[in-house]
């Protein structure tokens, strides 16, 4: 008997590093601290909560429209409207599982046997499994380390053959916590345009930015909302990483393949949790302000924190809930620098090697997931190590 499928034993198989690695029985019973995956420390905001327990007791418990429900799709279409200055109606939208369904559905819709998709690196780890499921050939460009990892547009316009089918995006980046100038975005418009390439753009983190830095939606870019997906999900911004809900804003004639992709994978997102969605758009923002005040001050902190080690720099990132530290001046690995921190000092960090060779030299911290306490003494115990 064959098994697994070709698709499966020729593409890169899941993994989560760190996170997989610290929960080996060895490591049971000692008191780690977790810096390793982005999950929200904190709750939902009530207020969504609530809206989902009363959808259920007003018997919101059948089956729902494919696309999403109709008052969801409305109430992003105002969002993205306002927010992200994309021309968009409720027809552009389909709500998915969160964003990793939401670029499932994409690149297999997108994607031929054998196109290629320009991925910057260092790069989100669980895009290259679903390119290569599609069929699919990953293209790594790196990201300029010297210029704080930023994007250099004659790297990508080198990478590109003729069977470059499309540019994935991760904006805010995870893992260097890059949020992209305008400069930036226009090269990569420039590029697709020219080279008649489509866009995938992550935008997950998209409302968790420092500093009073600009987050642009690629899309809202002249001649860019033809041939951009636009990634969207309530993970990050309202702690709702558990309820698995996000969205595709795409271009009409997008929709009807898409739709064909999520209908047959998942048929439609389960509906009370949706209008826990609509509450989070609709409800009270000060929930939503006080989660972006914590991050900002656990930000703080960790940057802080990781400079005053010896060997380590690291720059405050402008957005989402990672600080890329570069770790070359201890002379270790980042596999080695990450296993020694947990071994030693039981902090769980994540090795910059996961996310591609040119994450070599740094280690990922997410300062989002554990409390402010916690990461202070995370910070001690690390500089603890060192210092011996």
């Amino acid at each position: 008997m064959k098994w697994p499928a070709t698709r499966i034993a020729d593409s890169t198989p899941a993994g989560f590093g760190m996170y997989q690695k610290a929960r080996l029985p060895k490591y049971q019973g000692i008191d780690l601290i977790h810096l390793e995956v982005g999950k929200p420390n904190c709750d939902t905001p009530l207020h969504i909560k609530e809206a989902s327990k009363k959808a259920l007791d007003d018997g919101i418990v059948h089956y729902g429209e494919f696309a999403g429900e109709t008052v969801l799709r409305e109430a992003i279409v105002a969002r993205l409207r306002r927010d992200k200055k994309l021309d968009v109606t409720a027809d552009q939208i389909i709500v998915t599982n969160g964003l990793t369904h939401a670029s499932f559905a994409v690149f297999f819709a997108a994607v031929d046997p054998g196109d290629e998709v320009i991925v910057l690196a260092p790069y989100y780890p669980q895009h290259i499994g679903k390119i290569e499921l599609a069929g699919g050939v990953p293209v790594f460009v790196p990201l300029d380390r010297d210029n704080g990892y930023s994007i250099d547009a004659a790297a990508i316009e080198a990478a590109i053959t003729p069977r470059t089918r499309m540019i994935c995006l991760v904006n805010p980046s995870n893992p260097t916590g890059r949020v992209y100038t305008r400069a930036e975005l226009d090269a990569v418009a420039d590029l697709a345009i020219r080279h008649d390439l489509l866009v995938l753009s992550d935008e997950v983190y998209e409302e968790i930015v420092f500093d009073d830095v600009e987050h642009i939606s690629i899309a809202s870019l002249p001649g860019m909302a033809e041939r951009t997906f636009s990634l969207f999900a309530f993970t990050k911004s309202y702690a709702m990483d558990g309820w698995r809900l996000g969205y595709i804003a795409a271009d009409p004639r997008f929709i009807p393949a898409l739709l064909q992709i999520t209908i047959a994978d998942v048929a439609h997102v389960n509906v009370f949790a949706q209008h826990g969605a609509l509450a989070a758009l609709t409800g009270d923002p000060a929930p939503r302000a006080a989660i972006h005040a914590e991050d900002t001050r656990r930000r703080d902190l960790t940057v802080a924190g990781l400079n005053a080690l010896p060997g380590v720099e690291c720059r405050p990132p402008e957005g989402a809930v990672y600080a890329f530290a570069d770790i070359r001046g201890t002379g270790k690995t980042s596999q080695v620098f990450a296993d020694e921190m947990l071994d030693n000092a039981h902090v769980v960090v994540e090795s910059g090697d996961f996310y591609g060779p040119a994450g070599e030299g740094h280690i990922r911290i997410c300062f989002g997931s554990e409390p402010y306490e916690r990461i202070e003494e995370a910070l001690r115990r690390m500089a603890r190590y060192l210092g011996e």
